[in-house]
């Protein structure tokens, strides 16, 4: 007997359908998988011949062959047991059907007592098959808050196998019900950290606020000590909350990766990556033998943060030009090419020699000139040219340290942010960018307006410092957010004026 049953699985972020295919023959017992089953997907037939035993019901002791079509893309994961266990049960007369089969997708997979094990991608995966047309699904209970929101579709979430048998031959279970995204921000209870404990760095602080406000990214250079890192860490607390659209992009991702916290379902605040220096240039960017998505794209509509960024691998560093030019990254190999969403907020942060003292007035630097441009040089101008803001972190005096006077809150400058955020989301509208620093060259003119006054010094910048086009225009967009943090409506003077200070750190020491 042969019989159909439809599941998904997921390339990038992206759903594709595969239909498992069982059909039942007398003859020598053996199970034959075909349809390029990937090492997981052969190893199946083992989980699936015991879930079925452990569940009461008879494993057909015939030939079986097993078909996972389209037969010419490799099907990687465990994800197909639950629809091969059904199909053979179908097959085999075992389960009779009071439900169309042909209307459900289903996907999970299976312990060997018959339980139904939670999986990844399943929110690409339902989003896709939406797409496609399919409204009804059978998934596992681990995943049943990820499927919670998205609309439009029936999700049973189930945790045995005999349930999925039950509710197709006609019992009535509970569906998941459907939940409204609620955006989150992160407040101090949530983290350790706030501006208002960091004493002094007003022109650091300023220059985080701008970055925050307009998507920039941003590096600060200074001593070991001065609270470079903290800065960074006080990010998150002046971030605004994600749209409904850019949280489902960001869980995603963090689904297929297998990082997804399950009991929430989905991702409700930006994320916050921060690799160690020693990591890969795959681990960073994404890709492997079996792809995933990297840091990049895990901190996608939120902030990468590489401390010490010269420590890092200069090949591993080098790889972030695409994504910060992008905002995707496309990962390309023999049998397949992936892209890869990697829209962040890039957080740098570096002292200006190996040991960390070059220039400073209270410690002497013990370095030689040709160590301090050998760890210089680990950053390349073309890397350096994408990000906006450079900022000097200096240390702070005792009396700045043990001052009484009060520091501006996270949530005075989030207020900030925000307003300028709103100013940014009507401006663009349903253009699909977010931030200032998206915008296209090709809009530059439009939204970067300067009057004369602005033209020359933007020239005069531009002959001095000898800036590239890419250099110009992220001045005129750093403007732009200036701008937008004042409530100005055009850039002045003094909001370009700032924006160009912001790029005349002398990098190479």
């Amino acid at each position: 007997m042969l019989s159909k049953v439809k599941s998904f699985t997921y390339c990038g972020v992206s759903g594709y359908a595969i239909d498992i295919e069982v059909a039942i023959f007398r003859g020598m017992p053996s199970f034959e998988t075909v349809g390029l089953p990937g090492a997981a997907v052969k190893e199946s037939k083992e989980r699936v011949r015991s879930a079925i035993a452990n569940s009461l019901y008879e494993f057909p002791i015939k030939k079986i062959t097993l078909n996972l079509a389209p037969a010419d893309i490799k099907k990687e994961g465990p994800l197909f047991d639950l629809p091969i266990a059904i199909a053979i049960l179908i097959a085999s007369g075992q389960l009779r059907l009071k439900r169309d089969i042909a209307e459900y997708v289903i996907i999970g997979e299976l312990s060997l007592d018959g339980g139904v094990k939670g999986v990844r991608g399943i929110l690409p995966i339902l989003i896709s098959a939406f797409q496609c047309g399919y409204t009804h699904f059978i998934i596992p209970a681990e995943n049943a808050q990820e499927a919670s929101y998205v609309d439009g579709i029936e999700v049973l979430a189930i945790d045995k196998l005999k349930d999925c048998v039950d509710y197709l031959e006609g019992a009535d279970l509970g569906l998941v019900p459907h939940k409204q995204y609620v955006p989150q921000t992160v407040s101090q209870d949530d983290n350790d950290v706030d501006f208002r404990d960091i004493k002094g760095q007003s022109a650091a602080k300023r220059a985080i606020e701008i970055a925050v406000a307009g998507g920039h990214n941003i590096l600060m250079k200074g001593p070991p000590g001065t609270g470079k890192t903290m800065l960074a860490r006080c990010v998150p607390t002046i971030m605004p909350p994600m749209s409904f659209a850019e949280a489902l992009e960001v869980t995603k991702i963090h689904s297929i990766a297998g990082i997804l916290d399950n009991t929430k379902g989905i991702v409700l605040r930006r994320p916050f990556r921060s690799p160690h220096h020693t990591t890969t240039a795959i681990s960073l960017v994404g890709g492997g033998s079996n792809a995933k998505p990297g840091e990049v794209s895990l901190a996608h509509n939120g902030v990468l943060f590489l401390d010490e960024l010269p420590e890092y691998n200069r090949h591993t560093i080098e790889t972030l030009r695409q994504p910060l030019e992008d905002g995707h990254i496309t990962i390309s190999r023999i049998n397949q090419s992936l892209d890869y969403a990697a829209d962040f907020m890039l957080i740098a942060s570096m002292n200006p020699c190996p040991c960390g003292y070059y220039g400073s007035k209270s410690h002497v630097c013990n370095c030689t000139p040709v160590a301090i441009r050998n760890y210089l040089n680990k950053l390349s101008a073309p890397l350096l040219d994408r990000i906006d803001i450079q900022v000097e972190v200096y240390s702070i005096t005792f009396g700045e340290l043990r001052g009484k006077a009060d520091e501006e809150s996270s949530a005075t400058i989030a207020a900030r942010v925000a307003a300028a955020r709103e100013i940014q989301r009507k401006r663009f509208g349903d253009s699909g960018i977010y931030t200032n620093s998206r915008i296209p060259n090709a809009a530059i003119k439009k939204w970067c307006a300067l009057d004369k006054d602005g033209e020359k010094l933007l020239e005069m910048a531009f002959d001095r410092l000898n800036l590239s086009a890419r250099a110009v225009n992220r001045i005129l967009k750093v403007a732009r957010t200036i701008a937008d943090l004042a409530g100005e409506t055009n850039i002045k003077s003094s909001h370009l004026s700032e924006a160009i200070n912001y790029r005349t750190l002398d990098i190479k020491g």
